[in-house]
């Protein structure tokens, strides 16, 4: 991205630093826009009509006119020349924190509304004050900073690992650079994780059961898994806890065949699910309501089903062996299980 700095045609004040876009026409009209003006042509400091916008540079010191010729600028305290080249050349050191930055003073001034801009914009206007080497002193953090120094220089937000983008947001609103605060912001939102709390879809689930290693850890507490279907699934040592499989449409969850060794299922909605032939080894199920679930066939060894409604659940043919069934909120009948 190019930016160069506007003048009325004749004058050598009250300049504008834009952003070149798209085409001659598009500068035009921001120019306009800038000096409430019709601007009609551009010039270079030279005098030189331009007419084609791949031959304006970064930093080009440009004219506007309503169509009228060139005009030199009033030469009232130097040179157009002159003028160019303090505007665009003149080093400037900043002590930021105890840590020095060496730049331009035409960087310094690319965001026309920014602190920065109003404090070098002009020479000594300010009163800035200065070290004993002649660097500004800015009482800011220098890590903070440096990303900001850079995206003046090149336009690019880029951020060293270990920088925290809250403190570089917040410098940069200090600063007054509203397109940087902007774009940090949407870095910010896009990188934060999702609320703990927030449902996932079953399409999500699957996709990530489908990217997770099987010696990974996998995580989905609280998940919404309405009527899913998961036949021969290998979930063991997943992290389930306070899942919601019921489908008010009346959908029934499907989980026929899965290896659910040692998940935690401790408080999930699940009346209704199918459950047979799943393996639920060591696995806990406390609390949960398994109304009208199937259980047939299921390994349920080891495996902890305190406070669990089991009302009409179907656990015929299962391994019960050594689970706990205390504190049941409703009888469980041995025609329910005969192994």
């Amino acid at each position: 991205m190019r930016r160069v700095t506007l003048f009325v045609n004749g004058t050598s004040y009250n300049g504008k630093v834009v952003a070149v876009y798209g085409t001659l026409a598009d500068l035009l009209s921001v120019a306009s826009t800038k000096f409430g003006i019709k601007a009609a042509n551009i010039y270079n400091g030279k005098g030189g009509l331009i007419d084609d916008i791949a031959l304006i540079r970064d930093d080009d010191v440009l004219y506007i006119s309503e169509g009228d010729s060139f005009v030199d600028p009033p030469n009232n305290l130097e040179s157009p020349h002159e003028f160019h080249s303090w505007a665009h050349t003149d080093w400037i050191t900043l002590n930021v924190g105890g840590r020095r930055f060496t730049t331009t003073r035409s960087t310094l001034v690319k965001e026309p509304e920014s602190m920065l801009a109003h404090m070098f914009r002009d020479k000594d206007v300010w009163g800035n004050k200065q070290d004993e080497q002649g660097a500004y002193l800015i009482d800011r953090s220098p890590d903070y900073f440096e990303p900001i120094l850079n995206y003046l220089r090149h336009g690019q937000l880029i951020i060293s690992d270990g920088i925290n983008l809250l403190g570089v947001l917040e410098e940069a609103r200090f600063f007054g650079i509203e397109r940087l605060a902007e774009q940090l912001e949407g870095v910010i939102k896009n990188s934060q994780p999702p609320d703990d709390h927030s449902p996932i879809s079953r399409k999500e689930l699957v996709r990530f059961l489908l990217a997770t290693p099987t010696k990974s850890e996998l995580r989905c507490q609280g998940a919404n898994l309405q009527g899913v279907k998961m036949l021969c699934t290998n979930a063991e040592g997943a992290s389930l806890k306070g899942c919601n499989f019921e489908d008010p449409a009346g959908l029934k969850a499907n989980l026929e065949g899965a290896n659910l060794k040692g998940v935690d299922m401790e408080g999930s909605q699940m009346t209704g699910i199918n459950l047979r032939v799943a393996t639920l080894k060591n696995a806990k199920l406390k609390n949960c309501n398994l109304r009208g679930a199937t259980l047939a066939g299921t390994d349920l060894e080891n495996c902890d089903l305190s406070g669990c409604d089991l009302q009409e659940a179907n656990l015929r043919g299962s391994n019960v062996k050594g689970a706990i069934f205390e504190e049941m909120l409703t009888p469980l009948h041995m025609s329910q299980s005969v192994r």
